[in-house]
């Protein structure tokens, strides 16, 4: 059985209007049919223009934002020349995309024993609350999106729907009182953003060390700290009129950019239980970009700015600190005593597009043939086990 370090859940319509106080339910986010308008993802940016016509969608409104449910969101058990930008409804869902009991049979169909699942519409590590004019509504629909994934889709489940947490990224300090909170009450994952410069956020090596209560509040609760590619919302390209193909061929290189960040941030170095995770990264870059690294850092110590903060080579520090996350990358399998078999976890990204359901188990085993079995074991269950602190049998 696969414990799956990947997975999505769309949430459903009533979330928050269940939780919030009755004063937001004009504002907070809500779900409202409406025909569906115009929806391109062009240079790695997606438009949506509402239109007056069409096929209904099931829209969140939240603030002044429409987001509709698309068919990317969820896309399993649909032929693949019909996974579109088009608008759905929560009827045209598989409803394991958004119903725990559905979820838990489409995960024994897959041989999926766990899984950690990112949100929808908060977006991969809560941006589009971040976003939000109003922070202190702000602040109640990340606490209300924290409850309801731990009461209630991950409620009952024996530990086989993971507990994964965003917290509020525009205020450090209360991002540390909610890994806080949530940490007393058993969770050990939470999102954050690849770039968060991209978010227009402090990066990483803010010379003020803006993200130290998060960071710490992790390190001290041994809260895993994961990142989606597109946790930054910007999904790399090479130009603005690129096909979504170019871009959906790139997805790695976010991970890329952010492990060098953190290797060469002195983080691991202040914060020694600290852990990062790359969900769907992919890992077949890690052994040429940690050797470039380390060769960065011998020969260009004296003007690269890192000396003072990290003083041992770059790669030292991913064995202790550093997780990759992959579905398909056997390349990267053909790397693994280079990478590390302890630092690598496995994924079936349901219900997405990339979705290997329902047969991840098979196309695991035939990219992990040649594999010794106490390796295939670590990536596809030990490791994660281990790094999340699961209750499971081995």
């Amino acid at each position: 059985m696969i414990i799956s370090v990947d997975d999505h859940v769309v949430e459903p319509a009533n979330l928050w209007i269940d939780r919030l106080p009755s004063k937001y339910h004009d504002v907070g986010p809500r779900i409202k049919r409406a025909p569906m308008g115009e929806v391109t993802f062009i240079g790695g940016k997606l438009t949506i223009k509402p239109g007056s016509e069409g096929a209904p969608a099931d829209w969140w409104r939240y603030e002044d934002l429409r987001r509709p449910l698309l068919r990317v969101d969820s896309a399993v058990g649909v032929p693949r020349d019909q996974v579109t930008m088009s608008g759905i409804t929560f009827d045209d869902m598989r409803p394991g995309s958004f119903e725990q009991k559905s979820r838990l049979e489409d995960m024994d169909v897959n041989h999926i024993e766990a899984s950690l699942c990112f949100p929808t519409f908060p977006r991969f590590c809560g941006q589009t609350f971040t976003e939000a004019k109003d922070k202190e509504l702000a602040l109640l629909c990340v606490q209300a999106y924290n409850d309801w994934m731990v009461d209630e889709w991950c409620a009952g489940t024996s530990g086989r729907l993971i507990p994964l947490i965003i917290v509020p990224l525009w205020d450090a300090n209360l991002a540390a009182d909610e890994v806080r909170r949530n940490a007393a009450r058993g969770v050990r994952a939470v999102c954050f953003s690849e770039i968060p410069a991209y978010l227009g956020l402090p990066s990483i090596h803010d010379p003020d060390n803006y993200w130290d209560p998060f960071f710490a509040a992790c390190d001290e609760t041994s809260m895993i700290v994961n990142m989606h590619i597109g946790s930054s919302s910007k999904m790399p390209s090479t130009s603005a009129d690129a096909p979504a193909a170019v871009g959906s061929s790139l997805t790695h290189i976010n991970a890329e950019l952010s492990m060098t960040d953190f290797l060469f941030s002195g983080l691991f170095e202040r914060f020694s239980n600290l852990k990062v995770a790359y969900s769907e990264g992919q890992i077949g870059w890690i052994p040429y970009l940690l050797h470039r690294m380390d060769v960065v850092w011998e020969d260009n110590r004296g003007w690269g700015g890192v000396a003072d903060k990290v003083p041992n080579p770059p790669s030292t520090y991913f064995p202790d600190h550093v997780f990759g996350c992959f579905f398909d990358d056997p390349n990267g399998l053909k790397l693994i005593d280079e990478i590390g078999a302890d630092n690598i976890t496995y994924e079936s990204d349901y219900p997405h597009s990339d979705s290997t359901w329902p047969n991840t188990a098979q196309l695991a085993l035939e990219q992990m043939a040649g594999l010794s079995d106490e390796q295939i074991w670590k990536v596809v269950r030990g490791n994660a086990i281990k790094l999340f602190g699961l209750d499971l049998t081995s």
